[in-house]
């Protein structure tokens, strides 16, 4: 049998010295007995996957609302994209896998029904303003109290935002998240017939790859070659070839793309619920109340926050349309 204990053992003998070893970590928010077969990131791994949060995940959107071919990437398949982006580069440089794939699995946690639009519009709306990533933070601190080691909501909170995470895994994390909605998106908007092959920047196109796989092997292996033992990074040229088509991304599908189009009504729904409830906080099912969860800055806002941003792309349109669409009356006496 391999327990904890060995395989703490292996990764101190073949890790690099600037992993974050298992044995290593601050621990969690809340001591508890450590597990005795996993090290304490292999745990939290388990304890994201086995999450209510985690499976909603297939029913919110990426980039394309509620779409109706099976093959369009969902935060749940975009989520899985990174973990794999990320455990490829941790094993290459002898970093620690099971870290970077616990924190991959959970950065999206607390994303809101319509992908960004849906966070756009709780931005907006609320008083505290709404980012993903706290929210994702939240879920696992408060609602659903996975009681995640340090490292690894380290990992969570900093994926996005101007704050760097604070290990060599997190900050791979951070980056296998924009090569993989950067490709996915591209593929997704060249299967919707949004853009065309032809229509990609061909300086970027030429350096990173014509294919999917070619430029997602591209920016992997360049991440690896330019790494050191103390920095992750990318080289200069592939950098700029990135950059380059996540602005034409941005000028041609994210803003203004006719699969964008029904993003208004997305706003409008998740701004028509918010507004809704914050006035009858009642109507939230008790399984969903999180008034009483241990925050201390916990609110009647932050309930409605917390209630909305948990919803699928399909539960917060059922919700809308039993709230604010008429339906016919029908006599029972006839």
């Amino acid at each position: 049998m391999i327990d904890r204990i060995e395989l703490e053992k292996r990764e101190e003998k073949y890790l690099s010295p600037y992993a974050c070893l298992s044995k290593n970590s601050q621990g969690r928010r809340v001591k508890e007995k450590e597990c005795d077969v996993r090290t304490i990131f292999q745990h939290d791994r388990d304890r994201i996957i086995h999450s209510k949060a985690f499976r909603r995940l297939k029913h919110k959107t990426q980039v394309f609302i509620v779409p109706e071919g099976d093959h369009y990437r969902t935060r749940l398949t975009h989520t899985l994209e990174v973990s794999q982006i990320a455990r490829t580069i941790t094993r290459a440089l002898c970093l620690n896998e099971d870290l970077a794939e616990a924190i991959a699995l959970g950065h999206d946690l607390g994303h809101t029904p319509f992908g960004h639009a849906g966070e756009d519009a709780l931005n907006d709306i609320s008083a505290g303003g709404f980012k993903h990533n706290e929210q994702s933070l939240r879920v696992v601190d408060y609602l659903e109290v996975l009681n995640l080691s340090f490292e690894v909501r380290d990992g969570i909170i900093n994926h996005t935002g101007k704050n760097e995470p604070l290990t060599l895994e997190g900050k791979i994390v951070r980056i296998a998240d924009r090569i993989a909605y950067i490709n996915h998106d591209i593929d997704d908007a060249l299967r919707a017939g949004i853009i065309k092959e032809n229509d990609l920047p061909k300086q970027a196109i030429e350096i990173l790859g014509e294919t999917h796989s070619r430029r997602i092997d591209t920016m992997i292996r360049d991440m690896i070659s330019e790494s050191s033992d103390k920095e992750i990074r990318t080289s200069l040229k592939v950098a700029l070839a990135t950059t380059e088509l996540r602005n034409y991304l941005f000028e041609h599908i994210y803003i203004g793309s006719v699969a964008k189009k029904e993003e208004r009504k997305a706003i409008r729904v998740v701004k028509e619920l918010y507004k809704y409830y914050l006035n009858h906080t009642e109507e939230i099912p008790l399984k969903n109340r999180t008034d009483d969860t241990g925050d201390t800055n916990n609110s009647k806002e932050q309930m409605v926050i917390d209630y909305i941003a948990g919803m699928t792309d399909h539960y917060a349109i059922n919700c809308w349309k039993k709230l604010f669409m008429p339906f016919p009356w029908i006599d029972q006496n006839n």
